[in-house]
This record gives structure tokens, C-alpha cells and sequence, in this order.
């Protein structure tokens, strides 16, 4: 129950999870640096090549929901098909992943809370996770999908604050039109090179198309190797995966395109007010990699309210995705390390004893790891750009461990470390011939990080096919995947005093549901596939390519009409992760504070194990016997 919620969870709440977990810091932060650098064409660059790892992955949540029903990590999964090697290979892989995605949350956020209220940046890396590891110890996943509820909500309602003030009320700006004004004259004074005009409503942008791959590369790495994605498909219902991710994937687009249209493009147009900070001076690179663009643009629109409103934003979107990356690494070093390798004879308590000492350390760890980053020079823009050059390599075999029978040890194994050290080359070297040396500023230039996340994404589609078809492909049959062993809560059941049947998600199936639910995966199956293909062709070429190659320069009106539909966006992903939440969930938050009420009142007492009568087994409890016989 700590790490799968007894695989019950809702479509509603599997999508404000998976669009808490996808709003990292770089979401809000790094996003409107790109539309401050590059203009309208970064923040579409940012949200669709981000949106199709989410929609692309309802496919493998619904492969991993079929073919290993039982599974608490990803991992698992790795293992019962390849045995330990491939394993360890891809845990590491995956650790990686969960390291980088935390740094860059904690570097993202302690820079924003540093430049708006001076708290030294190492006392902010050890002070932002204090409350998410609480919540997170005792509540494991559970926990974790109600807030990430309550943040998103928080998250979707200042920035829609944030578009009303820039693009209404704000005496600055106001509307659309004087945007549109200021910004043409933004690119009279300091025209944008690579973009079509040199201007800033243009999707035509050399540099913003360098970072839509790089973008593109490094989010297919941080999705299908962080094992947090898995457990959210893990712990969701088997009809609600697909629902839930697609659902999640469209309703997040909306957040970094509005967020950093709005705050990105209004920092360009403001810079040449008073009312900006540091005015005349424009923002510099430094700061602006720092992810430093939002606040700046915030506190210009909104004063100190802004700052406010900024420090709360960007506290939601650190907590609610640490909570994820904190439950992922704890599942792994309970199940994949601790179970697997140390005590494979683990109880209940034994794995839950584990899982909050990793919700712990891994926590502490990282505050420390991401206070050496700071003082070290590396910002969570850098961190961004880098993170596919890491990990990408792991994405397609990881991908065809759940899509394709064929695919053999060999393959499976030595592909993410051959990928890797051959992202790594192209990285460093294009690096040092276009830098001439290897420095922080280097190695974080576009073309090095474009060649190294590149190579590392594309290396597999080498490495696989030959090492398969060199080496003899495998022909699984999926059967050791259904063999893993689902956890034990007997034992926690027995110390509360619980039965487990009355527990959600712990009823035991009979025969016939669990065919009728292989039945819905399979369907569900087939309907994921052809959506994603859609939809991917439509975020990634129908939408974005006729504009870009067409080097159209927005006039007034479209620009104007650009702003509503993000507006328009928006609403329709706060009805899909606010309120859709509570009307699916309507009936057991009834019935949840109706015993909560009674519970005060005293008039009842938490269920008990009912008293076994003699002849009934251990399974059966008296009120479900006849149920029993009839299957």
C-alpha cells in the first residue's frame, strides 16, 4: 500500500499526479528563460517536446499494467525478464535519472528563494525538502497523490493570476496589443539572432529549435527512466492508466506554454521600464540560466506580491515533484536493492522500516549534493541541457523490454553503457573544438549539448538490432513478469488488527476479473497506440513546422488570439486536474469524512478483523463465505 495505493487510483487523480510530477522548477523557471531568449517559439518548444514523453508513456503504462500486474517498480520488470546484470545496469540508470531531476529541483528552487529573500542558497537546499520528506515517510504514494492535488491546484491558480495581471489588469502592460507593442520594440533594440526578423513573435528561431531536440531528447530520458512515472502507472487502476495519462500529458502543455508566454515575454517587455529590477541593465545570462527570468518578471508585474506569489509557486512545484523522485528512490532501494539482494525473505515491516530510511537519506544526500552544485557553478539550466546526454541511452531498451519480444540480454545490457560513453564523446569533444577549452560555459553551450543528447537517444537504434539479430533475439513469453511476487501486508494487517479484504485494492480476484480486466489492457492497448502516434505527429509537425518553416511573424491579432487559446488551455486543465478529481472521487471522500465524523463524535470504532469462525480459512472472512463458494 506505501508504494502502489493498492492499485486503485482514479483517472482524475493519475493526471493532476502526473502534471504535479512533470511541473518541476525547470517547468516554470526554465521555460520562461527560453521564451526570454528566443521569444513566443521557446515556451511552445518547451511544452510540446515535454507533453509527448507523457502521452507516448500512457502506451507503457498500460503495456507494464498487462504484462506484470504484480510489479512495484519498473525494475522488477528489468529483472524478471534479464536476470540481476541488466538489473543493476538499468537501477543504476535509473538512480541517475532520480539524482538529476532532484538537483535540478533543489538548484532551481533554492536560486529563485535565494534572489527573493536572501536566504543563503545552502540553507535553502536543506530547508525545501523538510516538509515533503514528512508527508512522504508516513504517507508513501497515497500521500504524495493528494498533494500533488492540492499543489497543482495552488500552481494553476497563480499562474492564470499571473496572465490575468499581464495580459489585463497591469497598468504596464494590460493586454495582448501593448505586449505585441513592446516587444517589436524589445526586437528593434536588441534584435534576436536566428529568429526570422530577428524577432521575438516568431516560431521561426535557429537557437529554439536546437533546444525543441535537445528538449525533446533529454525529457524522453527523464520519463521513461524515472521510475516515479511507473509508480504512478503502478498504482492506477487498470482502466484508469490511459485515461489518466493522456489526460495528464494534454493537461500539463498548458502550464509552461502560458506560464512562460506570459512571464518570459513580459520580463522582454518590461526591461526597459523602471518598474524592472536591475533597469536600465538587462538581465544577465547567468541569472537568466539560473531560472531567475519568472521571479524578476513577477516582482516587475506584481511588486512584492509577486515575489510572494513567485516563492509559493515555485515551493509547490519543488515539494509535490520531490515527493515523486523521494517514493520512486525509496521503491527502489526497498524492492529492487534491499529485497532483492540483502533480505529476500523481507516481512512488511522489514520493507517499510526501508522505505522511510531512503525517504530520509536520499533526501539529506541530495540537499548536500545540490549545495556543491551551487558552489561549483552548475545551475539547473545547465542540469536541463545535460540531463538526456546522461540517461537518454536507457530509453529505447527500457521501452522494448514491455514492447518487444525479440529483444535479447545482450542487447538489453550493454546498449544504455555503450550509448552513454558514446554521448559523453560527442558531447566533450564538440565541446572542445567549438570552445577550444572544457569549462562550465563550454560544455553548456547549444551544439555540444544538441550533439550529446542526440547520440544518446539514437546510439540504441544501432546498438540494439545488431547485438539482437548478431547474437540470436530472445522470443519472451512474458511469463516470468506475471510471476512477481506482490508485496505482503499480512503482517502490518495482523499488528492493526485488520483485514485485509476490507482493505482497497487488496481483495483477491477471482479467475474470471482478472480475464475481464486483461480484457480492458488489451483494448486499451490497441486505443493507446494509435492516440499517441496522433498525437505526437500533431504536437511535434502538424502544429509547430508550417509556422516555423514558413518564418511567419505574428501580427496583433494572431498573437493576441495565441494568448486566449493558452488562456482557454488552461481553464479546460483546471477542470481535468482541479475539479474532476472531486466529482470521481465524490463518493469515498462521502464516506471518508462521514467516519472521520463519527469517529470524533464517538458513536464508531475503526474496523477490526472480524473473529474467524471455525472452518473458515485465513482469507475468509465470515461475511464473504458465501461469496467464496459461489466461485
Amino acid at each position: 500500500m506505501f508504494s502502489t495505493a493498492g492499485r486503485t487510483v482514479k483517472s482524475g487523480l493519475v493526471a493532476s499526479a502526473v502534471v504535479s510530477s512533470w511541473t518541476w522548477a525547470a517547468t516554470l523557471l526554465q521555460s520562461s528563460a527560453v521564451a526570454y531568449k528566443y521569444g513566443v517559439s521557446g515556451p511552445f518548444w518547451y511544452a510540446s517536446g515535454a507533453t509527448v514523453q507523457i502521452i507516448l508513456f500512457a502506451t507503457i503504462a498500460i503495456e507494464l499494467k498487462r504484462r506484470a500486474p504484480n510489479a512495484h517498480t519498473f525494475l522488477e520488470v528489468i529483472r524478471a525478464r534479464y536476470g540481476a546484470v541488466t538489473h543493476i545496469v538499468f537501477m543504476v540508470f535509473g538512480l541517475f535519472t532520480n539524482i538529476l531531476v532532484t538537483s535540478m529541483l533543489l538548484t532551481g528552487g533554492s536560486a529563485v528563494v535565494t534572489s527573493l529573500t536572501g536566504v543563503p542558497t545552502a540553507a535553502a537546499c536543506f530547508l525545501l525538502p523538510i516538509g515533503v520528506v514528512l508527508y512522504t515517510m508516513f504517507g508513501g504514494i497515497k500521500a504524495t497523490f493528494l498533494t500533488d492535488y492540492a499543489h497543482t491546484v495552488v500552481i494553476l491558480v497563480i499562474l492564470l493570476m499571473f496572465a490575468f495581471n499581464a495580459y489585463a489588469t497591469n497598468e504596464n502592460l494590460g493586454s495582448p496589443a501593448k505586449v505585441w507593442d513592446l516587444l517589436n520594440e524589445a526586437a528593434k533594440r536588441h534584435p534576436v539572432e536566428g529568429n526570422a526578423g530577428g524577432s521575438y513573435l516568431t516560431m521561426r528561431s535557429k537557437e529554439g529549435a536546437i533546444f525543441f531536440v535537445i528538449n525533446i531528447v533529454g525529457n524522453f530520458g527523464t520519463v521513461f527512466c524515472d521510475n516515479g512515472y511507473y509508480n504512478k502507472a503502478i498504482a492506477a487502476s487498470p482502466v484508469d492508466a490511459l485515461p489518466g495519462y493522456i489526460m495528464g500529458g494534454l493537461s500539463w502543455f498548458a502550464i509552461p506554454w502560458l506560464a512562460a508566454t506570459t512571464m518570459g515575454l513580459a520580463a522582454v517587455a518590461l526591461e526597459n521600464n523602471p518598474v524592472f529590477p536591475g533597469y536600465p541593465a538587462r538581465m544577465a545570462a547567468a541569472d537568466v540560466s539560473a531560472g531567475l527570468v519568472l521571479p524578476t518578471a513577477a516582482v516587475a508585474l506584481l511588486g512584492s506580491g509577486g515575489a510572494v506569489a513567485t516563492l509559493l509557486l515555485v515551493f509547490m512545484a519543488v515539494t509535490s515533484a520531490m515527493s515523486a523522485e523521494l517514493i520512486a528512490v525509496s521503491s527502489i532501494f526497498t524492492y529492487d536493492l534491499y529485497q532483492t539482494y540483502i533480505n529476500p525473505r523481507a516481512t512488511g515491516k522489514q520493507l517499510i522500516y526501508m522505505s522511510h530510511t531512503m525517504v530520509i537519506g536520499f533526501a539529506v544526500v541530495m540537499a548536500a549534493w545540490s549545495t556543491a552544485l551551487h558552489y561549483i557553478g552548475i545551475s539547473m539550466g545547465y542540469l536541463y541541457l545535460l540531463m538526456g546526454v546522461i540517461i537518454s541511452s536507457a530509453v529505447l531498451p527500457a521501452t522494448l523490454t514491455l514492447m518487444w519480444s525479440k529483444q535479447n540480454w545482450w542487447a538489453a545490457t550493454l546498449t544504455p553503457p555503450l550509448g552513454f560513453a558514446c554521448s559523453l564523446i560527442a558531447w566533450l569533444v564538440t565541446a572542445k573544438k567549438e570552445g577550444g577549452e572544457l569549462t562550465v560555459l563550454t560544455t553548456g553551450a547549444n551544439n555540444p549539448m544538441l550533439a550529446g543528447n542526440v547520440v544518446a537517444l539514437l546510439s540504441p537504434l544501432v546498438f540494439v538490432p545488431v547485438l539482437t539479430y548478431a547474437l540470436g533475439p530472445q522470443n519472451y513469453d512474458w511469463i516470468s513478469m506475471k510471476a512477481i511476487r506482490k508485496g505482503d501486508d499480512h503482517d502490518l494487517a495482523d499488528a492493526a488488527n485488520l483485514d485485509l479484504e476490507l482493505v482497497p485494492g487488496e481483495h483477491t480476484h477471482s479467475v474470471s476479473e482478472d480475464e475481464a480486466e486483461q480484457a480492458k489492457l488489451f483494448k486499451a492497448s490497441r486505443i493507446a497506440r494509435w492516440m499517441t502516434l496522433f498525437m505526437t505527429i500533431a504536437f511535434l509537425v502538424l502544429w509547430p513546422m508550417p509556422m516555423y518553416g514558413s518564418g511567419y511573424i505574428f501580427s496583433k491579432k494572431f498573437f493576441t488570439g495565441w494568448i486566449v487559446v493558452g488562456i482557454l488551455w488552461m481553464f479546460c486543465s483546471a477542470f481535468c486536474v482541479g475539479l474532476y478529481p472531486l466529482w470521481e472521487g465524490r463518493k469515498t471522500s462521502g464516506r471518508t469524512f462521514k467516519a472521520i465524523w463519527l469517529d470524533v463524535l464517538g458513536k464508531k470504532k475503526p474496523p477490526t478483523r472480524p473473529t474467524m469462525h471455525e472452518g473458515e480459512g485465513v482469507d475468509t472472512p465470515p461475511e464473504r463465505t458465501s461469496e467464496k463458494v459461489k466461485e
